[in-house]
């Protein structure tokens, strides 16, 4: 049984809509990113499932049972905010048990609450320190634990990481990850970091525009990308795409465009429905390879501009034609900047577009 479901969900500030017809299904358990960019809706839809926001259509469903009605109290929600929301004259153990001191619980039960979920979030040792002693990932973990304390069915994460270094954040994500592992609960997370939605999701939707550009897991998302905008969201570096004409030659498809002209694999060709048109050549920089000797239809010959030292691997900006085209490869790689290098393509890593629509072909 799907544990939450939002059914053509639509939210309008005045005469603005900004939620149009949203549908999805979480099944329990699951750890579910919303992720897109700044704008695009995500939060609002989190808002919503909390209670936070009104539906102006639809509705949200949690164990088949309606709940747009109800006050976010009788949701049996929990939420983790950006700011992380602490009580700064509190120390730690206050902090975590306030929702269970509201609700009279007996002191005994309420010890051993936070004593258990101290001891997921790895706070056990700092549970006399009030927030202000302690530091943002610190503070980041007391938020969580004072959610988990709730004992309740759905935890919802609004943008929690960003206010941490890209160090923490690294650390914080990997935390989260053995936490959803150990609770066992739906964890409902929102982020415009793509990064985050790859390494923690068991399904990632992709929003933009108030609708939803795709759903699935990690790897669908990368591999299968509906459209432009998913192709060059999911994945970092992003996705390089060139402007190029479909052309047939005998038995033979190609991407001809300014300096290349790309064969293309017979299994793309099988379901393009078309011989000709203006398309969008789509290529990941890990799909790209320095070979000096790769044949012309299988190759681009890029200028390089300049290369990015990142430890193990380098990120080359080159340019075809009018295009800039990331390049990663192995940093033992030698290459020297302005010159015009060849880089072979690998066909199962070329995806194409409609050049209109911005959709899969």
């Amino acid at each position: 049984m799907p544990k939450i479901r939002l059914e053509n969900l639509i939210k309008r500030y005045g005469e603005v809509q900004v939620l149009h017809g949203i549908d999805l299904t979480m099944a329990e358990n699951e750890f579910t990113v919303l992720v897109g960019p700044s704008g695009c809706g995500k939060s609002t839809t989190l808002r919503m499932i909390a209670g936070l926001e009104t539906v102006s259509e639809g509705e949200i469903y949690m164990d088949d049972r309606p709940i747009s009605a109800l006050e976010p109290k009788d949701r049996n929600l929990a939420m983790v905010f950006q700011d992380y929301a602490l009580y700064p004259h509190m120390d730690v153990a206050k902090n975590i048990s306030f929702a269970l001191r509201l609700q009279k619980r007996p002191k005994a039960e309420v010890d051993a609450k936070v004593r258990e979920v101290a001891d997921i979030v790895g706070l056990k040792e700092f549970l006399t320190r009030k927030p202000g002693a302690l530091s943002g990932g610190q503070r980041q973990r007391v938020a969580m634990a004072r959610a988990l304390a709730k004992d309740s069915d759905t935890f919802l994460f609004d943008e929690p990481l960003s206010n941490l270094d890209a160090k923490l954040r690294g650390q914080m994500r990997a935390e989260l990850a053995l936490m959803s592992q150990r609770v066992q609960k739906n964890m409902i997370y929102v982020t415009h970091d793509q990064i985050e939605a790859m390494t923690l999701a068991d399904r990632i939707v992709v929003m933009h525009g108030g609708y939803i550009q795709q759903q699935g897991t990690p790897e669908d998302l990368f591999k299968r990308p509906v459209n432009k905008f998913v192709a060059g969201f999911i994945g970092s570096p992003p996705m390089n795409f060139l402007n190029a004409e479909l052309v047939q030659e005998g038995d033979s498809m190609f991407a001809r465009g300014d300096n290349f002209k790309i064969a293309l694999p017979i299994e793309k060709t099988k379901s393009l429905g078309r011989t000709s048109g203006s398309i969008i050549l789509g290529v990941r920089p890990s799909d790209l390879s320095y070979d000096a000797n790769a044949r012309d239809t299988r190759s681009l010959d890029l200028h390089v501009k300049v290369s990015e030292y990142i430890g193990a691997q380098s990120a080359l900006m080159c340019a075809c034609g009018t295009a800039t085209v990331t390049v990663e490869l192995k940093s033992e790689t030698p290459i020297a900047l302005g010159n015009t290098l060849r880089f072979a393509v690998r066909p199962e890593g070329i995806h194409l577009f409609d050049r209109n629509s911005e959709l899969a072909l």
